[in-house]
This record gives C-alpha cells, structure tokens and sequence, in this order.
C-alpha cells in the first residue's frame, strides 16, 4: 500500500513520455559509437536508473513545493500530501534517496553525466517553481524532459553531438504543448491564486493556438532529427504517425470544451513517445 502511495505520489505512469525518448538517444549513440544499438545491460539499466530516479525526485519535489497549493484545488486535493496519505518527512526522504540514487547513476556512466548530473537536477527541480513567476514554465518543463535523449546519447558516448540536440529541442516542444493542454483546467484557480501559466497569461483560446504551433514545431524537429541521424524510411513513417496523433489530440479540446483533456494529456501523449520509439527501434533493426 505504501509503495503505491509513493507511485500514485509521482504518476510513475507518466514516465512513459520521456522513457521512450532517452531509449531513442541510446539507440542512436550505440549506433554511431559500436555499429549495433544495444550499449549492453550495465549501460541500459544505469540510464534506466538516472532516468527514474531523476523524474522520481522532481516529481516528488513538485509534490513538496505544492503541497499548499494542491490542497486548496478540488483537482488536486486528494494527493498523497494534502490527503495526509504520506507525510512531509516521508516525502522529503523519498526525495533524497531519489536524487542519491541519479547522482550514483551518473557517476557510474561516465565523467561527463557526473559533471552535468547537478544541472540535469537542476532543471527538473527548478520547474516546479517556474510557475510561481512566469507562463513559460511549460517550457522549463518540457526542457526537463526534453534532456532526455540528449543525456542518453552522453551516457552512452561520453560527449554530446549536433543531431540528438534537434531530438531535445522536439521532446521539449512536444513536452510544453500537452503540458498547456493540461493547465487549461486550471487557468481560473491560477488566476485567482497568483500562479502563471499560458491559459492564466493569455487565455483559452490563444494558449491552444500556442501549443499547436509547439507540436508543429516538434514534428519538424523530430524529422531534422531523422535526416542528421541518417534515419530510415520507418522512422519517418513513425514521425508521421505521431503527427497524426498530435493533431487528433488538438482537435479534442476547445476553449468552450475541456472535458477530453485527460485523455488528450494523457493516452494520446503515451501514444506518441511509444510509437515513435517503436519505429524507430523498428529502423534500426531493418536497415
């Protein structure tokens, strides 16, 4: 019961967005680096571990620094902190036991995602008070997901290369135009408790209009990707695919409609990073 109460408390489920990505960055960087896209077990379950952990401790740190705030919005009221399931203090060691457990990944890697671990964390941490004094902190987060692949292709090569930094800029589009579809429910308790978003700053209508250009800007990204890392024919098929799903996704949800934001956030979201990450494993292993 506790250790669902701990996953329930970092929506260990939504690693599904950026855990595909990284696997794509790995792919990639054991490519280029061993001609085969498998680094080996030690390297994959060490990125699997910087991976989870450091979502694990934003995610938990983001619990921490709301916890006040989440108790007064009836949306978000029943979590683990304002419903009394986990105390401070549990969620405080949670949160150091998963910062320990990424910088010891880190290290294992190699000397270069031990030198950038503290900046890696940074960002992830720093965003749950980005709203606090700015509408851009969809974007904060979206670079927090975004490090992904490129953090990947570093564990696995021990440098960082041109091409995988178009990957982290498409991961952060993408990130920071479902993350405004996700706030546009909250764009009224925002307003009135003093928090910025892009629904809070510039309204309904205005914040859809700036996450489709976001996805826009994602898709194009994605496939500036592919033609520097010399991608396949299924891999674009993949970019394709997710462009689809990215534009059913925006048709769901309306100002006047919000009612579909969760399985617009959410599911379709999860649909993305997969089938991306399917076709792209797909292209590497047919070529």
């Amino acid at each position: 019961m506790v250790l669902r109460t701990y996953l329930a408390m970092i929506k260990f489920e939504h690693s599904i967005f950026a855990l595909p990505f990284a696997m794509i960055g790995m792919m990639w960087a054991s490519q280029a680096a061993n001609g085969t896209p498998w680094p080996g077990w030690r390297t994959f379950g060490l990125i699997l571990l910087a991976m989870v952990s450091c979502r694990s401790a934003a995610m938990a740190y983001n619990r921490i620094a709301d916890r006040d705030i989440d108790a007064l919005n009836p949306r978000t009221a029943t979590r683990a902190i304002p419903a009394g399931l986990l105390s401070l203090s549990q969620s405080n060691i949670f949160l150091f036991v998963s910062c320990a457990l990424f910088f010891l990944a880190a290290g294992m890697l190699n000397q270069l995602t031990l030198w950038l671990s503290p900046a890696a964390l940074f960002v992830t941490l720093f965003y749950s008070r980005t709203k606090r004094f700015t509408p851009l902190c969809h974007l904060v987060l979206g670079l927090s997901l975004g490090m992904a692949p490129a953090a990947s292709w570093i564990a696995v090569r021990g440098s960082l290369s041109l091409p995988i930094c178009f990957c982290a800029a498409a991961v952060t589009c993408w990130t920071a135009g479902f993350d405004i579809i996700y706030a546009l429910q909250d764009a009224e308790f925002d307003q009135s408790h003093g928090l910025r978003s892009i629904p809070q700053t510039y309204g309904l209508k205005n914040a859809l209009h700036i996450s489709r250009f976001l996805h826009a800007g994602a898709v194009k990204l994605l496939i500036v990707t592919g033609i520097l890392m010399h991608s396949g024919l299924l891999y674009f098929v993949g970019v394709a695919s997710a462009a689809g799903v990215l534009i059913y996704e925006q048709c769901l949800v309306k100002p006047t409609d919000l009612s579909k934001v969760n399985m617009a956030f959410f599911t379709l979201n999860g649909f993305v990073s997969i089938g991306v990450f399917a076709f792209a494993l797909a292209d590497q292993f047919t070529r």
